[in-house]
């Protein structure tokens, strides 16, 4: 009895193979230098995008004129002391986050460092209340006459402070600044059109900062007897220079009380 042939298309679809199958790479698997590749480029872009979002942030923080006095003045240490040197023995630091001017200050050579904080503290942490227990931080409010003996300090330095008072409570404050320095003081405010206090922090300030000029600033200093410690501001913008510090800040050298 003869063999009935096999139609061969019926035989290709029943087992569904391809005669010549095994002589191509499968399209399916991918090759390991494509996966690194594809990976590498993965990362190269997650990466880039998280840089051009951290640059971007940054130039809208300048544009809305935000700054903080305090991160000004941290900056600024070094270069107070190549411009005051002896006169950075004891500070007196005025201002919110004090606690940290004055763990920085403290960790420089052959100074001491006192801090006053204007605002409470309920929300420091440890070191901060070790400060306080310790006497290095006291709060006060500064509208008043500050808690130590004429030229206790030779220098004092203020910051985000003075732009939240009215004319009326700067009236005693500088010149009460000015009665316990010997050396001089050194304040740190903002530019017209900066912005320092967010909405939220209005409860904590009791009203907004008001940013005045520095020609406004010139003025009040001889309005109430406070000399410009003329010196000490070429001394300071020398010094600035030199190591390439530039401020994005009013920076006002002062002359103490004798």
């Amino acid at each position: 009895m003869s063999r009935r042939p096999v139609n061969p298309t019926r035989r290709l679809v029943g087992n569904g193979g391809f005669p010549l199958a095994g002589a191509f790479p499968s399209k399916t698997r991918s090759s390991p230098i494509l996966s690194l590749t594809l990976v590498v480029l993965g990362v190269i872009l997650i990466v880039g995008y998280l840089y051009s979002g951290s640059g971007r942030k940054g130039i809208v923080s300048r544009i809305e004129g935000e700054f903080s006095g305090t991160l000004e003045l941290q900056k600024a240490i070094p270069v107070l002391k190549k411009a005051y040197s002896d006169g950075m023995r004891k500070v007196l630091h005025v201002g919110p986050e004090t606690c940290s001017i004055v763990t920085k200050l403290l960790q420089e050579d052959d100074t001491e460092a006192w801090g006053v904080e204007p605002y409470d503290l309920e929300d420091a942490d440890s070191s901060c209340k070790s400060l306080v227990r310790k006497g290095f931080v006291r709060v006060a409010d500064i509208k008043f006459p500050l808690p130590y003996r004429s030229r206790s300090f030779s220098l004092v330095i203020v910051s985000d402070t003075l732009d939240y008072l009215s004319p009326k409570y700067l009236n005693k404050t500088i010149p009460e600044l000015a009665r316990v320095s010997a050396d001089g003081i050194v304040i740190f405010t903002g530019f017209p059109g900066q912005q320092r206090a967010r909405v939220t922090e209005l409860s904590k300030f009791g009203r907004p900062a008001k940013m005045r000029s520095q020609s406004w600033w010139t003025r009040f200093f001889i309005q109430i007897g406070v000399e410009v410690n003329e010196p000490a501001a070429k001394k300071f913008e020398q010094a600035a220079t030199k190591q390439s510090y530039q401020s994005s800040c009013q920076v006002f050298h002062l002359k103490s009380f004798h």
